[in-house]
């Protein structure tokens, strides 16, 4: 074993409704770690946070935060100003990421789809029927700044939308609604702006189930029950849209593949779960990387940002021209 002189501060925890998760994740890579010789600080993100990452000692962070303050760029902006490398996607990736809906109308301007849909904020929730016109039912809503399904709900009429807009909304004060489409949920796992491998999502639950959508609730078909040319076609879909929002890093993209039709992207996740049953870990593992490995390239790969992804030069263009739907 390999003995390593550099102290890495695994940052876990955090303030919004997947703390439990990312805990879960956080000892996961703490314990990876350790096995391969690093010294590892076990830091937990709350109320003075760069105290805590001062008074650690850390000379890199393995960010290990899930949901709103820890993925949006918040907190990596923090590392920016403390020059602390930090694992993941930098400032200005994370907080597109994180936005759905500008998310959506960077992916469209890099002629990747997504459901058509729209954003509401908490204080428009009266004019929801308007907005929604023609769109239809069964729609998805959820927090148009959150993941894991957390706050998310499948609705099938009309009278259900202002309730599942109230509950999306509590996650961060705007919902996105979606139009819902039918097909199989895969997922691609990218590393360091390479293809890791697809895996198929088959939720032990409802579209929409938070539980059924923890780590290591999902049954994942390896590699996709699908034609290996339309998973090659999902695999450079999730490199470009990656690419598109200035990712680096581990990084998973989801989407929905119908039948018949074309394949839509529903997000791109910046700091995606990370636990030896995760997604992305069993997608990694049948690619040969283990969760050590794994855990190796998230230290190897940080690094500060000083100047903004280049898809964020785009953005200052292209944003004020799309439209969400």
């Amino acid at each position: 074993m390999t003995k390593h002189t550099k102290r890495v501060g695994v940052l876990m925890g955090g303030w919004g409704e997947e703390r439990e998760a990312s805990l879960r994740t956080g000892e996961a890579l703490a314990e990876a770690l350790e096995r391969r010789g690093h010294p590892v600080a076990r830091l937990f993100a709350g109320n003075g946070l760069d105290a805590t990452l001062r008074e650690a000692g850390v000379e890199v962070v393995v960010l290990a935060l899930r949901g709103r303050l820890g993925e949006d760029g918040r907190v990596q902006g923090l590392l920016e100003v403390m020059g602390l490398p930090y694992s993941g996607s930098g400032v200005l990736a994370s907080a597109l990421a994180m936005n759905k809906g500008v998310a959506k109308k960077l992916l469209r301007q890099h002629n990747l789809a997504t459901p058509t849909g729209y954003v509401v904020s908490a204080q428009r929730r009266a004019e929801a029927t308007a907005l929604h016109a023609d769109l239809g039912f069964p729609c998805v809503v959820k927090p148009a700044r959150g993941g894991s399904s957390v706050g998310c709900t499948l609705v099938h009429a009309r009278e259900q939308l202002e309730p599942a807009l109230a509950l999306a909304c509590r996650h961060g004060g705007e919902a996105l609604v979606e139009r819902y489409v039918k097909g199989k949920e895969v997922t691609v796992a990218l590393l360091d702006d390479r293809v890791l491998g697809a895996c198929e999502v088959s939720p032990e639950g409802a579209v929409c189930d938070a539980a059924a959508r923890a780590d290591g609730a999902a049954r994942a078909h390896l590699p996709p029950r699908l034609p290996r040319t339309r998973v090659s076609n999902l695999e450079q879909m999730a490199l470009s849209a990656a690419r598109a929002l200035g990712c680096r890093g581990a990084v998973q993209v989801d989407f929905i593949v119908p039948e018949v039709g074309n394949e839509v992207v529903l997000e791109v996740n910046t700091l995606p779960g990370l636990t030896r049953e995760s997604l992305y870990a069993r997608i990694a593992a049948a690619a040969g990387l283990s969760f050590e490995d794994l855990a190796e390239q998230l230290v190897a790969g940080a690094r500060l940002e000083d100047t903004p992804a280049t898809a964020g030069d785009d953005a200052a263009v292209t944003l004020a021209q799309a439209d969400v739907g």
